[in-house]
C-alpha cells in the first residue's frame, strides 16, 4: 500500500511511504547527506537511515512512526512548551554529534538556507513543525536534510526559533493560531533548552537578522524561477506583505528578544 505523505514545498505530492521505507526525491547531493545519516543513526541521533536509491530517482530511507503536523498546525504539542524544550535538546544532540563528523573530501552541501560562515558543526536548516515527528507528545525523529549545511549553532537555534516560537509579527501568527503565545518567553524556552552560553544568546538576533536576508534571496529566487508553490505564496497568498509585517516586528522588538535571552537559566 502506498502512502502519500504530506509536508514541505520543493517536494510536496513527491514523498510516499510503501511499509516502512518513504520514498522521496533524492537531492543533487543525496550520497553526502546519505554519509551524514548514516553516521547520526550510528550515534543513536533520531533521523532517517537511507536504505539506499530506487528508479525514477529516488531515495529510500527508514520510515519513523509518529505524527507531523502540517499549517495550521492543529496538534496540541506544536504549542506545547514541553515540545520546544525537548527540540532545543534535539538540535543541540545534532550539533554535538556532528562535530566528529569527517565529510567525504569531495561533499557539497547546498548553500540555500546555509549560514554564509560555514563553521564547526553541521546545521539542518530547516527544522520547520513539518520536519518533526512527534508520538504520544514526544518527539522522535527529524526529517528532510536536504538543506544540512556547516555552520554556527547559532544559526540553526535562530533558523529553528522562527518556525517554533514562531518569532513573528502577532497578525502572522494568527494565520495558525499561534498569536495567543508569548513569543519572548517562548525564545527563551526553547535556547534554555538546546543550553545555548553566553555568545549565542548575544548573537542571537544579529544571526537572526542575517537568516532572514537569506530566507527571503531563498524564496525570491524560486519565485522568480516561475516554481508554481512560491510564486502563488509571494503573490496570491500575500506572503511579501506577510514579510514585511514580520521584519517591521522583529526590527521593534530585537531589545525585547536580546533581554529575553539575557540570562542563563540554572535549572537543569
Amino acid at each position: 500500500m502506498v502512502e502519500e505523505l504530506l509536508g514541505g514545498i520543493d517536494n510536496a505530492g513527491k514523498v510516499v511511504r510503501e511499509g516502512d521505507v518513504v520514498l522521496r526525491p533524492a537531492p543533487a547531493n543525496a550520497e553526502h547527506l546519505h554519509a551524514l545519516l548514516e553516521f547520526l543513526a550510528s550515534g543513536g541521533f533520531p533521523s532517517p537511515r537511507p536504505l539506499g536509491f530506487r528508479d525514477g530517482g529516488r531515495e529510500a530511507l527508514k520510515y519513523i512512526p509518529g505524527e507531523t503536523s502540517t499549517p495550521p498546525y492543529p496538534h496540541a504539542w506544536v504549542t506545547a512548551d514541553e515540545t520546544l524544550i525537548e527540540i532545543g535538546r534535539m538540535l543541540r544532540a545534532l550539533h554535538d554529534t556532528t562535530r566528529d563528523f569527517v565529510p567525504s573530501p569531495d561533499a557539497v552541501w547546498t548553500t540555500d538556507l546555509a549560514d554564509p560562515q560555514g563553521g564547526a558543526v553541521i546545521c539542518h536548516n530547516d527544522v520547520c513543525i513539518e520536519n518533526v515527528v512527534v508520538s504520544s507528545g514526544r518527539v522522535e525523529g527529524l526529517l528532510d536534510f536536504d538543506f544540512a549545511a556547516p555552520g554556527r549553532p547559532t544559526w540553526d537555534l535562530a533558523m529553528t526559533a522562527r518556525y517554533w516560537v514562531p518569532l513573528r509579527d502577532p497578525t502572522s501568527a494568527a494565520a495558525t493560531n499561534r498569536d495567543h503565545l508569548d513569543p519572548f518567553e517562548r525564545v527563551r524556552i526553547l535556547v534554555d533548552g538546546y543550553g545555548a552560553d553566553a555568545q549565542v544568546r548575544r548573537e542571537f538576533i544579529g544571526v537572526l537578522m542575517e537568516i532572514e536576508e537569506v530566507a527571503l534571496r531563498f524564496v525570491l529566487d524560486r519565485v522568480n524561477r516561475g516554481i508554481p508553490a512560491f510564486v502563488e505564496m509571494w503573490e496570491d497568498l500575500g506572503a511579501h506583505d506577510w514579510h514585511r509585517r514580520k521584519m517591521a516586528w522583529l526590527t521593534d522588538n530585537q531589545s525585547r528578544i536580546d533581554d529575553a535571552l539575557a540570562v542563563i537559566s540554572t535549572e537543569p
